[in-house]
């Protein structure tokens, strides 16, 4: 599996956004909620699980979507599994580390 990372700035510091590459280019939509992965936001470069652990290590604020790269956040101690939300069964987390 590979992942797309887009690095950002925003009000928190900087924001890594880590996607599933097979779902992006795609928009899910579940009663009000909505993850439009057709958006400019989630393109970046396309990285290896190994990459992209390493990344995530050090990240302050990251946007995880997808059943993969969640998953991954999980393993990490990095997500809390009850603050996962699911929008058309797709995982979507936000973590932010001190």
């Amino acid at each position: 599996m590979e992942y797309i990372v887009a690095k950002k700035q925003s009000q928190f510091g900087s924001l890594v956004v880590i996607t599933d590459s097979d779902i992006i280019g795609k928009k899910f939509e579940e009663e009000r909620l909505q993850l439009d992965l057709t958006k400019k936001f989630y393109q970046g470069e396309s990285k290896s699980k190994e990459e992209v652990k390493q990344i995530m290590m050090t990240a302050r604020h990251l946007h995880l979507t997808g059943k993969d790269v969640v998953a991954i956040g999980v393993e990490m101690d990095l997500v809390d599994p009850k603050k996962i939300i699911f929008i058309d069964k797709i995982p979507h987390a936000e973590v932010m580390n001190e």
